[in-house]
């Protein structure tokens, strides 16, 4: 019966072991992936751990994450240990009040915390960013720190501190040589667990920053939109970082402790009671010079260009930008880029209504559109464009929402397909249904449909012959049958990027995806094709634009100017994978031995009557996401059953 319980035992606690570890190894295996995909290991590379050293954003953002972390684990622990010892000396009253203050924070939702000092520093009109970052750890972090020092202190003797300064210590030496070192192990457990709070947090850290100001957290959830295995690189970095510390940790203790042990086994041997002190010195050094080095890492380069010194602060979706092209940028300016990250185009929206200052901002077609209309854009300078536009293709000027281009430059374009397996899907099945080939019965459970309101309802209106820019109400609510009927009937799968991998790797027959999406996954896997119906499409462009409240124009223009050039659109084509609108770079991307040669997704369907670009209307807007939130919740009820 032991030996079966005992059995039990060890395959359950081998269980959670693989169950824990796997996705670590898993993550650390595919670091050293030589292709972008996260499921298909396909050789071995360094280029992840190259790509993630060679990022500005990435490694300032691990600067930034090491420099809160550390300050607020020694803000956090001095306050709390402190705040700990005098409640212990309290009256009961006031003891158990702190203790209820104390006990919120953690009992609070994150959530509801990271709202809270996000509503106190707009109360106070205090600029988000590094200082309010760190002040948002250190305030949730002194609750841990608290809660760890506490159990020490009921154990201790209540009349210690008398019978210390009944002997003549001062208060302040009761405090430091005698209560401290008794509540060390509580002390140095708070001091840990504040570390790992605040190295890993994001929900607070989201809310609590601004001004492109980033931690690892918060980077990762950004390059999380798009495949990017830098993520498995530089994850990879922390794990073996901390499995050194931790080793580090448990075996220099017992090599100290074998060390000293034979020292007093020599008869010659004076004990030095100011080695500690030395080594607590070296110690303190250490994490000095650690800080001191991520702040000189933070700052940047110097440079004796004309914008030497100045920051240019550009908001733009995350993952959608070439790290080597804002080097580039960097180095031949002297300025530095912040870069703050947006997840939707409404979102941005939010941040830029509210007065976010900010230089270029890069919001799609129709968003262009209405910060136009809402004049919060500012006329752009022609004869500081002259050149920029001219060496645009022409079918990325005079949009609708801006004919002149007096407000916005081209940064990226491209339209919305069919990817589909071409192992799975015959081109005439594609060619005679179009659309409608996503609610052909053949591809039931064999569908993706990408979670965004604007791109799904466009396929509704296009396969019913309307257009995706209408806002007739009887026309919409047809659109709103079409696709409830197909996520009922269909058991589709809706997802967001993640469709990238998997329609690289041909997990369902068909998916509805950008072209740059779309490029990429064909580059990965020859056997998927890219499919545009005749009835029409999603022209979209996104571009560059300065906001009224802009502060560095000029640099604004240099950064613009630079990031319309072939040597700036090569670099960022090929990184991202969308299409540069840069006439030069287009031809070289798509031409003979260029990185997508023979990947139709990659060059936009040009002059086609039925392709449409969305045009801004707020109230058919807000009736489209209505329609797509309860379509969303009637395709997962779908799938439950």
């Amino acid at each position: 019966m032991h030996k079966k319980k005992r059995w039990f035992g060890g395959s359950l606690m081998t269980l959670l072991t693989v169950f824990f570890y796997l996705p670590i190894v898993f993550m650390i295996v595919f670091s050293f992936n030589s292709s972008k995909s996260l499921t298909s290991f396909t050789g071995f590379s360094l280029r992840w751990y190259q790509q993630m050293l060679a990022s500005h954003d990435m490694m300032t953002s691990l600067y930034v994450t090491i420099i809160v972390a550390v300050l607020a684990t020694v803000v956090s622990t001095i306050v709390g240990t402190i705040t700990a010892i005098g409640m212990v000396y309290s009256k009961k009253l006031v003891r158990q009040y702190l203790t209820s203050v104390n006990d919120l924070p953690m009992m609070n939702p994150e959530i509801v915390t990271a709202i809270g000092l996000m509503l106190l520093f707009i109360t106070f009109k205090i600029e988000r960013g590094f200082v309010t970052l760190l002040l948002a750890h250190i305030a949730f972090c002194i609750p841990y720190v608290m809660l760890s020092v506490m159990p020490k202190l009921r154990t201790l003797d209540p009349n210690l501190a008398d019978a210390a300064m009944d002997l003549g210590a001062t208060p302040f030496q009761t405090l430091t040589k005698v209560i401290i070192p008794e509540i060390m192990p509580g002390v140095v457990s708070g001091a840990l667990i504040a570390f790992t709070m605040s190295f890993d947090d994001f929900i607070i850290s989201y809310f609590a920053t601004g001004k492109g100001v980033k931690n690892l957290s918060i980077m990762v959830y950004t390059m999380a939109k798009r495949v990017n295995p830098s993520i498995n690189a530089i994850s990879t970095l922390v794990v073996v970082g901390i499995t050194i510390i931790l080793l580090l940790m448990n075996i220099l203790p017992a090599w100290t402790k074998k060390r000293e042990e034979k020292r007093l086994q020599d008869p010659n041997y004076v004990p030095n009671p100011k080695r500690k002190k030395v080594y607590g010195w070296v110690a303190a050094l250490v994490v000095a010079a650690i800080t001191i080095g991520s702040f000189m890492g933070l700052e940047g380069g110097t440079s004796t260009q004309d914008f030497s010194g100045q920051s240019l602060h550009v908001y733009l979706p995350g993952e959608y930008i070439s790290d080597e092209m804002v080097a580039n940028f960097e180095e031949q300016t002297g300025a530095k880029v912040i870069m703050d990250n947006f997840d939707s185009n409404e979102q941005a929206y939010i941040k830029i209504a509210n007065g976010e200052v900010y230089d270029v901002v890069i919001p799609s077609d129709y968003m262009i559109e209405r910060l136009i209309q809402e004049d919060m854009l500012q006329k752009l300078d022609p004869a500081k464009i002259d050149e920029a536009l001219a060496s645009m293709t022409e079918s990325t000027l005079g949009m609708a929402y801006d004919p002149l281009n007096e407000y916005s430059v081209p940064y990226f374009w491209g339209t919305v397909g069919i990817a589909y397996d071409k192992n799975q899907v015959d081109e005439a099945d594609l060619e005679r249904e179009g659309w409608e080939i996503f609610r052909d019965p053949k591809y039931k459970g064999n569908v993706y449909l990408y979670d965004s309101e604007r791109d799904q309802f466009m396929v509704a209106l296009k396969a019913l012959g309307y257009s995706m820019n209408t806002d007739n109400p009887q026309e919409l609510e047809k659109a709103n049958e079409w696709l409830t009927d197909l996520v009922q009937n269909m058991n589709t799968e809706i997802v967001t990027d993640e469709i990238i991998d998997n329609m690289a790797n041909a997990r369902k027959a068909l998916g509805l995806v950008y072209s740059g999406d779309a490029a990429y996954i064909m580059a990965e896997n020859p056997d998927i094709g890219y499919y545009l119906p005749e009835e029409g499409t999603n022209i979209w462009l996104d571009g560059m634009c300065i906001p009224k409240n802009a502060k560095n124009v000029d640099l604004a223009y240099a950064f613009i100017n630079y990031a319309a050039s072939y040597e700036a659109q090569m670099l960022n084509s090929g990184f991202v994978g969308y299409t540069a609108p840069n006439k030069e770079a287009a031809a070289e991307m798509s031409g003979t031995g260029g990185d997508y040669e023979g990947i139709n997704a990659y060059t936009p369907r040009e002059g086609h009557s039925k392709d449409e670009t969305f045009k801004y209307n707020e109230d058919t807007r807000k009736q489209i996401a209505e329609y797509w939130s309860k379509i969303k919740v009637t395709a997962s009820n779908s799938a439950e059953k």
